[in-house]
């Protein structure tokens, strides 16, 4: 039985990691462009991108999810996904991806605002683009001061995708509460946890590295 469980729940917890990963391979990007929408001077762009990001950020991801799967089939009278475990998927994603971009991009915003002037000014003189000085002087100094918030969201995200079951994603959540159903026992729904446990502990451990790596910068 224990084997059966763990077999299921891995299967479950594959759907969890592909949530995960791509929503990091949209959202980090994309959070990026995002703060640089928000920190632009063309107020006719900031301000509604600043109002964006107020809205996702003060809303729950939750709401969200429910709002971006069933909005469009509600205002449209079309479901935009396409049917099945698929469609319900692209849903997920899209919402996760806005979710954590508009988070992303706070945490990239004060990134590079916590840079000084005079780095700026040292560049210009030197007779670099801007360009050349975020790409040169400014990036890499970034990257080092962001690393331990976007880490924590990161972690954070792990344990949110246990919310794309509200839309009938299948992940290890919904595979440990199906157990409640099929055979009457709730023990896999808490051993759910050790999986939980086991891969932000991995992720402690490689954001840990990438800060050493980057000890350089002090």
């Amino acid at each position: 039985m224990f084997l059966d469980v763990t077999l299921t729940l891995l299967g479950g917890f594959l759907g969890t990691i592909k949530l995960f990963i791509l929503t990091l391979v949209f959202a980090l990007p994309l959070g990026l462009l995002i703060s640089f929408g928000s920190m632009k001077h063309f107020a006719p762009l900031r301000y509604p991108v600043k109002f964006i990001i107020w809205i996702i950020r003060g809303t729950p991801l939750m709401l969200q999810l429910l709002i971006i799967y069933y909005g469009p089939g509600i205002i449209l009278h079309q479901n935009i996904w396409g049917s099945g475990d698929g469609g319900r998927f692209i849903a997920a994603l899209v919402a996760f991806v806005i979710n954590y971009a508009c988070y992303f991009s706070e945490i990239y915003r004060g990134g590079i605002q916590s840079i000084p002037i005079g780095q700026y000014e040292a560049g210009q003189v030197l007779g670099l683009t801007k360009g050349q000085i975020f790409r040169k002087v400014i990036l890499l100094q970034v990257i080092k001061r962001i690393v331990p918030p976007i880490s924590n969201e990161i972690i954070t995200l792990v344990k949110d995708t246990s919310l794309a079951r509200v839309i009938a994603v299948y992940e290890i959540i919904w595979e440990g509460q199906s157990f409640i159903k099929s055979a009457g026992i709730i023990w896999p729904l808490f051993y759910t946890g050790l999986f939980y446990l086991v891969f932000s502990g991995l992720l402690t451990l490689l954001f840990g590295y990438i800060e050493r790596r980057l000890s350089y910068f002090r």
